[in-house]
């Protein structure tokens, strides 16, 4: 098979049609009827899959995965790729903030670069100051906290070859942060710079975006935990100097040594710098535990429509 387009599903009712029609128009133009389209249900509270699987009824090109629950974006599309059979697989999100159309965009030029993939990247990121700030702040963390190249404002939408995603497929993790396996599989990347529409309220929050954080560098650094080492020495280096400062004035200056408010907030401010730390150590170990469980990322309740490469 040429070509697989991956996308997944939630709150996705309102956009089907459109991208269904859209993504069959430009597979065609790229790979005439040898082509797929893979939906992965991800768990979506409206009728999202009862509308696709109805088109899966009148279109053979078609396969919809229904995962038995919500198990997030990144494991969505984890398991479309890993269900995909194309020698040229598109990933794109569904709610049509990304063009289907790039895909012949994308495919020049990987043809041109002879790359491996053509990533989407937005010149200027979209929304208010906040969410401008904030991501860049996000990503000038992420590269220094895991000394790789993660591209700014990159987009889902991407253009990637069979052997890429095979070597993508190999990652086992079970909390998945995709973004970041893009960066560390390799291969000849090439960004594309694009502009998204804005089709409604983001649904990764605040909070959403400060987990994904999280997630991404206990993932992929333990520099917080070197962090966390270098800050004890220093505070050791410091009292130690400080009690032979204390001890010498008491020797040979007579000095009488009082401070019981210093002392308190010395003990409040380790106390509480000792209560973080231990925090972090337990989100790593947490981390740990949840790997070593072996649990899938994901569980495939049904498959709807062609499942082989035929």
């Amino acid at each position: 098979m040429k070509l697989s387009i991956v996308t997944t599903l939630y709150h996705s009712r309102d956009y089907i049609n459109e991208f269904y029609q859209r993504a069959t128009k430009i597979a065609q133009q790229v790979a005439g009827e040898d082509y797929e389209i893979i939906f992965v249900n991800d768990g979506s509270p409206d009728n999202s899959l009862e509308l696709v699987v109805e088109l899966v009824n009148r279109d053979n090109h078609l396969v919809v995965v229904d995962l038995s629950r919500n198990f997030g974006h990144h494991n969505a599309m984890r398991a479309g790729l890993e269900h995909s059979h194309g020698e040229l697989i598109f990933l794109i999100d569904s709610d049509l903030e990304e063009e289907p159309e790039w895909l012949t965009l994308f495919h020049q030029q990987m043809l041109t670069n002879k790359a491996d993939v053509v990533y989407g990247i937005q010149k200027n990121r979209k929304g208010g100051w906040f969410e401008r700030y904030s991501g860049a702040l996000y990503y000038s963390l992420l590269n220094r906290l895991l000394s790789i190249e993660h591209p700014r404002n990159i987009t889902t939408t991407r253009l990637m070859t069979r052997a890429y995603v095979n070597a993508l497929l190999q990652y086992k993790e079970i909390e998945t942060v995709i973004s970041c396996l893009w960066v560390i599989t390799g291969f000849k990347q090439i960004p594309h710079t694009v502009v998204k529409h804005d089709k409604g309220k983001s649904s990764y929050n605040l909070f959403k975006k400060f987990s994904h954080f999280v997630n991404a560098v206990t993932s992929f650094s333990a520099a917080p935990l070197k962090m966390i080492f270098f800050f004890g020495l220093l505070v050791f280096l410091i009292s130690t100097f400080y009690a032979l400062y204390l001890v010498m004035g008491r020797l040979f200056m007579a000095k009488h040594v009082e401070g019981w408010t210093s002392i308190m907030v010395s003990v409040w401010l380790l106390g509480g710098m000792i209560i973080s730390f231990i925090g972090i150590i337990g989100m790593y170990l947490a981390k740990i535990f949840s790997e070593t469980k072996h649990r899938p990322y994901a569980i495939i309740k049904n498959i709807y429509g062609r499942t082989n490469g035929n």
